[in-house]
């Protein structure tokens, strides 16, 4: 059984933590064991089960977590970036390709979030956040090219 959950985990502790929940699972339910399967193949069956579950939840807490990185990346200093004009963000923003120009415009001026313009655009969630963040550095690119050479 240890060696089931550790092949779908791919990690020792995990493998151990998903074993322990399923001898806990299998105990506390042990009435809906029909013997229609051997007990081994029962509990394998929920150790499985168990594995699976750990690890489609560790890779949604490791979405969440990228997503913080990204939303945790999204903040514009404004003390160490220079005072742009309007018309200079116009023309940066003119210089941007279609996509991120029409994401950065969704999520910053009409104040739509990122799921919104996934619906609205019709893509992903986190392509709408990566469109943004894309949009966003090319934009400082753009208006620092300005600065440096307008």
């Amino acid at each position: 059984m240890f060696n089931t959950a550790l092949r779908i985990t791919g990690e020792q502790t995990d493998a151990e933590d998903v074993l322990q929940e399923a001898f806990v699972s299998a105990f506390q339910n042990i009435s809906s064991y029909r013997a229609d399967a051997a007990f081994g193949a029962w509990l394998k069956k929920i150790v499985i089960n168990k594995a699976l579950n750990h690890v489609q939840k560790s890779k949604r807490d490791l979405m969440i977590a990228n997503e913080s990185e990204v939303e945790a990346e999204e903040t514009w200093n404004e003390e160490t970036e220079p005072n742009y004009t309007v018309e200079s963000i116009k023309r940066a923003m003119d210089g941007l390709p279609t996509g991120f120009r029409t994401v950065l415009s969704l999520y910053l001026f009409e104040g739509y979030d990122h799921k919104e313009i996934s619906e609205i655009l019709n893509i992903s969630e986190s392509t709408s956040k990566t469109q943004y963040k894309r949009a966003k550095d090319k934009l400082k690119t753009i208006l620092k090219t300005e600065v440096n050479y307008g």
